[in-house]
């Protein structure tokens, strides 16, 4: 199937409304070491939690809130009442093939394996441990200083070692390929060819199958690389 537009993602995010150790209903910190995301709110209300380099921030979500971030970004989200979210990825093909860490307390980033037991969920009871102890480690984090978050980085970076190659298979034949298709039409388009033009076509894509269980909540996934999501 045709890609979506510039080789994103895109998928319908209900946040989870679980209450959780500091009082707040929602899902599991985590960060993308090569994608940046994008909410667009669709309904309810809450906000989104960020830990970077310039310290901790909360950002009111609201329907019709549009927010971004880059990489690096530890981002939590919190629902403060039927929050729903259209998550839109950059490098579609990419956060499905892992590029995103949880943040897990120090002793559980450092052993690869004892990191994917923790970060498997296969239903709520699961995504609820793996959410809270994510958590454990965000609230350990933004009482540390930069040392911290840098030593976190660090950890992320070594566990995702062994996939850079497949990582960069993948965004070459996804975002980049994309990215360069324009060019090839532009080229094109100088020379007064409309072939591109000539192939144009519509694609209608639905969910199918019932709601996973992702990082922040359940999702409804729509992406033709794979199928698959993790928020």
């Amino acid at each position: 199937m045709t890609p979506f537009p510039g080789g994103v993602g895109i998928s319908g995010l209900r946040v989870y409304d679980w209450p959780t150790v500091d009082g707040v209903c929602g899902g599991s910190p985590h960060v993308h070491l090569t994608c940046a995301e994008c909410y667009y709110v669709i309904g309810g209300q809450g906000s989104v939690q960020t830990l970077t380099r310039r310290g901790f921030a909360s950002t009111p979500l609201r329907e019709g809130t549009v927010a971004w971030f880059t990489p690096g970004t530890i981002h939590r989200l919190v629902n403060d009442g039927d929050l729903r979210i259209l998550v839109v990825m950059q490098n579609s093909g990419l956060p499905e093939a892992g590029d995103a860490v949880f943040t897990f307390p120090p002793a559980v980033l450092s052993d690869a394996d004892s990191y994917a037991a923790h970060a498997q969920a296969s239903d709520e009871s699961s995504a609820r441990r793996r959410r809270d102890l994510a958590l454990e480690g965000f609230l350990e984090l933004r009482k540390a200083g930069e040392d911290a978050l840098d030593d976190f980085y660090r950890s992320a970076v070594r566990l995702k070692q062994g996939v850079l190659d497949d990582w960069e298979k993948r965004w070459r034949s996804g975002a980049l390929a994309s990215a360069e298709r324009t060019g090839e039409h532009l080229n094109l388009l100088r020379g007064g060819d409309i072939g591109h033009l000539a192939d144009a076509d519509i694609h209608v894509m639905r969910a199918e199958g019932p709601q996973r269980f992702g990082m922040c909540g359940r999702l409804d996934v729509h992406d033709p690389s794979d199928g698959q999501s993790p928020h």
